[in-house]
């Protein structure tokens, strides 16, 4: 619980809204203990949060993630909420300050029991168990039938990266890379970059500019 008694106060990040307003959705049935006070894209938090929940969806991953601009001064822990549970990228992300990375294959309970666990103070990093295919939150593409690894790749590739920046940004093989824009482009109906691109502007896979505000009646 948080220092005041009341629920842990969260921030959840990342540039599309849809996935932002996804993990939010996820929490809101626990909020007598995590109360989601700050939903940001593409804008750092402002809000005296205890937590910052940082979904990797589309983000800079491991060593790459800026946390001194993520926390803007505060004394916020931060959470990373992933599907890729690549050790090294687990352990560049708590090197690089980290307090949690978290599967996307936690069910919202155990979600919420480990956001309290980090405001606790605790360290907490994935079991290899966990490596399942996400079951929390919404992404682009989801209604289309994209699974959470297709469809970030397919916002990478809307973002304009190549297959090798791509592959460097999430820590996949360039063959993994190319196993996913496959499956994905067969989903999609597209044969092509350039119809992959404009299916994912048409639908949701550019990044969006977005700062939510809890009112005082929302905030518990």
């Amino acid at each position: 619980m948080a220092a005041s008694g009341g629920p842990v106060r969260v921030a959840i990040v990342n540039d599309y809204e849809l996935v932002v307003v996804g993990v939010a959705a996820l929490l809101e049935p626990f909020s007598d203990r995590v109360a989601v006070v700050e939903l940001d894209s593409q804008l750092p938090v402002l809000l005296d949060v205890d937590v910052i929940l940082y979904d990797t969806f589309g983000q800079v991953q491991g060593d790459g993630i800026d946390l001194p601009q993520l926390v803007h001064g505060s004394d916020a822990k931060v959470a990373i909420f992933s599907w890729n549970l690549q050790r090294e990228l687990v352990k560049r992300s708590i090197a690089q300050g980290a307090s949690a990375y978290l599967s996307k294959a936690l069910e919202a309970e155990a979600l919420v029991d480990a956001i309290e666990r980090v405001h606790a103070g605790h360290i907490i990093v994935p079991l290899e168990a966990e490596a399942d295919e996400p079951v929390a939150g919404n992404w682009p593409g989801r209604e289309f039938g994209l699974t959470a690894r297709e469809a970030e790749i397919i916002a990478l590739i809307t973002q304009g990266l190549s297959n090798q920046e791509i592959a460097e940004r999430s820590y996949l093989s360039i063959n993994s890379v190319k196993t996913y824009i496959r499956t994905a482009y067969r989903k999609m109906g597209v044969a092509s970059r350039s119809q992959a691109v404009l299916w994912g502007v048409n639908h949701g896979f550019r990044p969006d500019v977005l700062r939510a505000i809890a009112t005082p009646a929302q905030d518990h």
